[in-house]
């Protein structure tokens, strides 16, 4: 079930959330400073490739505060419009019966776009 959701999710949008993420994660990395970031959106654009076999836990790791910095940061770069246009997503395909699966998976996403650091995204068993 998994493999035909994502090649359904692949169709119907998924390669372009992907490439929205690839572009994002290319244009944060033209400064040094912009390099995490831009990490972690190519991360999001994987994730967006095959979401029906990865889930996301988060990483208790030894950075300190070092992560909610981050996302701080990235919530005012622009990870408020991506987890925003998720949402709608998820809202606008959960309308119908067959958009509900798709329309998890934006939700899924929506908290991993607006706090991407400090997580780690998975293949489940």
């Amino acid at each position: 079930m998994s493999i035909l959701g994502n090649i359904l999710w692949l169709l119907f949008g998924g390669i372009m959330i992907a490439l929205e993420y690839m572009v994002a994660g290319v244009l944060m990395c033209i400064t040094i400073i912009g390099i995490p970031f831009g990490i972690q959106s190519f991360k999001l654009a994987a994730f967006a490739l095959w979401p029906f076999v990865k889930t996301t836990r988060t990483v208790e790791s030894g950075t300190g505060c070092l992560s909610t910095v981050l996302n701080i940061l990235w919530i005012f770069l622009g990870g408020i419009w991506i987890a925003l246009s998720h949402l709608f997503w998820g809202v606008v395909l959960c309308i119908t019966i067959i958009g509900i699966p798709f329309g998890k998976q934006h939700f899924k996403m929506v908290t991993l776009a607006f706090t991407p650091f400090g997580r780690e995204i998975i293949y489940k068993n």
